[in-house]
């Protein structure tokens, strides 16, 4: 679009500056897709308070709760757009494909959802509950918090095969640059949104192959910290139960902090995609700016930024999709 400038005439200097005004809003209004912040501020104004109080009352019986709904919300944004088709139950839906296979935390917003049907029916969709739910939970657990923009209306399909737009955990920094980049996502937003895992746990079968047989070399991963390998294989044995949790961010699991980037520059990195954010020298000075007091400062700032960004992915607003009643079922 071209950018605006303003005569110096006194005699149309207040209608060009008007024009800027009105064009500026409607840059705005489109890249925010047409959601903002405060949407339910007259239809439903204790919408985010509901949501808060519920993931709080969740959290007080069950800490994972809060790296569960925060990972959720970025499977949804990655898949159709922030449109709560995570959410759907069936056959071949993204909940049964096997990058959400070990989700938790659909109580949380099935709970959300019937107090808010209950206190505003009708009006708030499930893709907003689950955005919300997802800086509630970074709060929590100790993060800064942000104003997430409302307005998303929810989506209709749900499919399995589509979850291949989300990166994996062998993924390459290319191709993971490639498939934020899809999202209308930088290298910093990857870096920074990946730096959720500063909260949470994953699974031995998602990374064990590191630790034994690495690329057929019948040694490890030459990127994992010779000191931190045998702590790895105590928790993965080899041929041992796959479905074991092991902490992304070795003794900080349960608190939204920048240590996550420290033990990636120490080698200790649990998923392959993770650890490349240090050897690859595209997103490691990106990294670095986390590292320490400052960075933890600088990280708070732009997770907010980003989350922001990654919630307005392919959202639907107006008239396009629909509020669901239930959150794991369209509309009959």
């Amino acid at each position: 679009m071209e950018r605006c400038t303003c005569s110096s005439s006194s005699q149309i200097t207040h209608i060009i500056i008007l024009m800027c005004v009105f064009v500026v809003m409607s840059e705005t209004l489109v890249h925010g897709q047409g959601t903002r912040v405060g949407f339910y501020a007259t239809t439903c104004p204790r919408a985010e308070s509901i949501v808060s109080s519920t993931v709080a009352t969740h959290f007080r019986s069950n800490t994972a709760i809060a790296p569960a709904l925060l990972r959720m919300h970025f499977h949804d944004c990655f898949v159709r757009g922030c449109d709560a088709s995570v959410l759907i139950d069936g056959s071949n839906t993204e909940k049964t494909a096997p990058p959400n296979l070990g989700f938790r935390g659909y109580e949380v917003i099935d709970d959300a959802k019937t107090q808010l049907e209950a206190a505003c029916p009708g009006i708030v969709s499930c893709a907003d509950i689950l955005a919300l739910a997802a800086r509630d939970s970074v709060v929590l657990t100790g993060g800064r918090s942000w104003l997430v923009p409302t307005g998303r209306r929810d989506g209709r399909v749900s499919l399995a095969s589509e979850t291949t737009d989300l990166p994996g955990f062998r993924e390459s920094i290319d191709s993971q640059k490639q498939k934020f980049s899809a999202k209308g996502l930088n290298t910093q937003d990857l870096v920074v949104l990946v730096g959720g895992h500063t909260i949470g746990t994953t699974a031995c079968q998602f990374f064990s192959y590191r630790l034994y047989n690495f690329n057929g070399t019948a040694s490890s991963d030459p990127s994992i910290n010779a000191s931190f390998l045998p702590q790895l294989q105590a928790l993965c044995p080899q041929n041992g139960d796959g479905t074991k949790r092991v902490a992304f961010d070795t003794g900080s699991e349960n608190r939204f902090d920048a240590s996550f980037f420290a033990n990636l520059r120490n080698g200790r990195g649990i998923l392959e995609s993770d650890q490349k954010l240090w050897t690859d020298a595209s997103t490691r000075a990106i990294v670095q700016r986390f590292l320490g007091i400052t960075g933890l400062a600088a990280f708070n700032v732009e997770f907010g930024r980003s989350m922001v960004k990654m919630s307005n992915t392919g959202v639907k607003t107006g008239t396009d999709g629909e509020i669901r009643k239930i959150c794991s079922a369209i509309n009959s």
